[in-house]
């Protein structure tokens, strides 16, 4: 079966590159007009040419997210529920050569997590994980998926990538969203970021949308970690998977993210710096290339630009998140993955998000809706 690794193996990195960095101011003014855009109008709103055209491409973002979503932000928060991992990754606190104390929560330990998210107001929750097959595996997310779909409307997943039949296992227990970062479609300094492990696999992991796909899991979520590699280059494949997706498996909704590398223990620093002001023009490519797809920011990014964010294109947005296993009950003080920029409580930024004349959104789905 075709996959998108048949589209990606026709591009070249390099000339990618170049194509985006020859991009002209002219480019740029034909891409704002045009009536629908295309990758390579895509590839002019995210080079340097586009730069000075910031506030129409904000403009158009901004009349793009009121047409398709109106005046709401979606709200959710992550529950870690393991640290075991079994992949050596350069940037994340979890990587397995990290010696830090391991921990997988147990049905209980859930459970006092759960109570405490609830308390917070939440209905959206996004579990993640290390991968470590034997311990944090399908029957695991199974028991736990049982354990906590009574208490959330929707819930996602970020852990490691699976077979085709593992998701159609899932799905059954209330699954409904997966997010699977590429984390840089650069194949070289992919395998220099993941030297050892399942991840090392970069087609596994760039095939795992298909597999989501053929699954009929109702939404997916991809991006790539920024400040691995050439920003522009590696978001314009994102922009390309996403393209493929969309036309592949018409089904399922999507969702973007952009998180930039933020600092943890024993930490990498970022090989390429992304400004605030490069990440508003990313938000606003992509949401001027595709009006349907969902965005989404996290409180990796600071408070400040989360505040001046919201009504440029962003339609979800998490709060008051911890990024360790047990972090909001069992272990408060555990490791985290990574710092997290914004600490503000989810009243807090709902109250934010209020003021700006937005209506933050606990519950946006319900099962009944396909049945």
């Amino acid at each position: 079966m075709s996959s998108f690794n048949d589209i990606f193996e026709t591009y070249n990195w390099d000339d990618t590159k170049a194509s985006i960095y020859a991009k002209t101011s002219a480019d740029v003014e034909r891409a704002l007009v045009a009536s629908k855009r295309t990758l390579e109008d895509f590839k002019a709103l995210v080079s340097p040419a586009a730069a000075p055209y910031l506030e129409q491409m904000a403009a158009i973002s901004q009349q793009l997210t009121l047409k398709r979503f109106g005046k709401v932000i979606q709200l959710y928060v992550p529950l870690y529920l393991s640290n075991e991992c079994n992949n050596i990754c350069t940037y994340c606190g979890f990587s397995y050569d990290n010696k830090v104390r391991r921990k997988t929560l147990s049905p209980m330990e859930i459970m006092q997590e759960v109570a405490v998210i609830k308390d917070m107001g939440y209905d959206h929750v996004l579990l993640v994980t290390g991968e470590a097959n034997l311990t944090v595996n399908v029957d695991y997310f199974k028991k736990t998926l049982d354990l906590i779909r009574p208490h959330f409307a929707h819930i996602s997943m970020e852990v490691q990538p699976l077979d085709l039949e593992d998701y159609g296992q899932l799905t059954p227990y209330g699954l409904n969203t997966v997010l699977v970062y590429q984390e840089t479609y650069h194949q070289e300094d992919y395998k220099k970021h993941h030297p050892k492990g399942k991840k090392s696999n970069f087609q596994y992991r760039l095939e795992t949308p298909d597999r989501l796909g053929q699954a009929g899991i109702h939404k997916m979520g991809l991006g790539v970690l920024i400040g691995l590699e050439d920003w522009r280059t590696d978001c314009f494949f994102t922009a390309l998977h996403l393209n493929y997706l969309e036309k592949q498996y018409w089904q399922s909704k999507y969702s973007l993210s952009f998180p930039r590398l933020r600092p943890f223990s024993g930490g990498l620093e970022p090989k390429v710096e992304m400004s605030d002001r490069e990440l508003v023009q990313l938000i606003c490519a992509y949401r001027l290339f595709n009006e349907e797809v969902e965005l989404s920011i996290s409180t990796r990014e600071s408070s400040n630009f989360r505040n001046n964010i919201i009504k440029l294109g962003i339609t979800s947005i998490s709060a008051g998140s911890k990024t360790n296993p047990g972090g909001y009950a069992v272990e408060p003080e555990a490791l985290e993955q990574f710092e997290i920029s914004d600490e503000r409580s989810p009243q807090e930024i709902a109250k934010m998000i209020r003021a700006q004349g937005y209506e933050p959104v606990w519950k946006d789905w319900d099962n009944c809706l396909v049945k």
